[in-house]
């Protein structure tokens, strides 16, 4: 098992780590990542085909590998959420927060009492199989694991004060692509609309004293984020960045 320091606690140091949404059901593709200098995966199962015992597969890969697996949940679900820290996810990432109320339904799913209402079982992969009997389960959970919101339109934007309200949240991730969907211009992410509603988001949420986490399609978008002051940087996808490997070998070689 790995002793890298956690992307959590990195990030409440002041580092940026980065990794790749992932929708390829490979053990493969997770433990490259660990060789590549990844910090995390987000294993995902809104826009992607994994199902709850691929995923439980894949973060066991990813904790072999160093890599924090991070579940983006397909909604802001509370069986969605509980499922997946139970099977030894390192945090959530939850869709569409849009006001503060979705926020404290996000922590209450996430966190055991006293500061949200999971369900128990300390006989999960979370609770380490029961080993110690389940001995300071509820309180390591509640520390270590990660509570990533989205927020991804102008509705988010908008409320975004209120949502930072809400104590357990550890990352505000601005979904760009969405973002320019609510603002009129869908995909179209280096806009100056996108950017300055992205930039000014940003700004708000470090000066609250929140980490920011955001998605860049590619390197330099990455480097326009990391100016921003995101710490957390989800680079591309999986499937996307070995595409653009082979597509460029192709072309280098024909």
């Amino acid at each position: 098992m790995s002793n890298k320091v956690s992307i959590k606690k990195r990030i409440k140091k002041g580092e940026v780590v980065v990794g790749p949404f992932c929708i390829v059901p490979s053990g493969t593709m997770i433990d490259t990542l660990g060789y590549s200098g990844m910090d995390f995966c987000i294993l995902d199962t809104e826009h992607g085909p994994l199902d709850m015992q691929t995923i439980t597969d894949l973060i066991l890969v990813a904790k072999g590998t160093g890599v924090d697996p991070i579940v983006r949940v397909g909604e802001n679900n509370e069986r969605l959420i509980l499922r997946a820290l139970d099977v030894g996810a390192a945090g959530v990432q939850v869709p569409q927060i849009n006001v503060k109320q979705d926020a404290l339904n996000v922590v209450n799913a996430a966190k055991y009492d006293p500061m949200g209402h999971r369900g128990l079982s300390i006989f999960t992969k979370a609770g380490d199989y029961f080993l110690n009997q389940g001995e300071n389960h509820t309180e390591s959970q509640n520390d270590e694991t990660m509570v990533i919101v989205h927020i991804e339109g102008q509705k988010g934007l908008n409320n975004l004060d209120e949502i930072m309200e809400v104590d357990g949240i550890d990352v505000l991730f601005l979904g760009p692509y969405d973002i320019s969907q609510s603002l009129g211009i869908p995909g179209q992410v280096r806009d100056k609309k996108v950017a300055d509603a992205m930039k000014n988001a940003a700004e708000k949420a470090r000066n609250a004293g929140r980490a920011v986490g955001s998605f860049a399609k590619d390197v330099e978008m990455g480097l326009w984020l990391k100016d921003l002051g995101v710490q957390y940087i989800s680079i591309n996808t999986d499937s996307t960045i070995y595409m653009q490997g082979c597509e460029a070998i192709a072309k280098a070689l024909k």
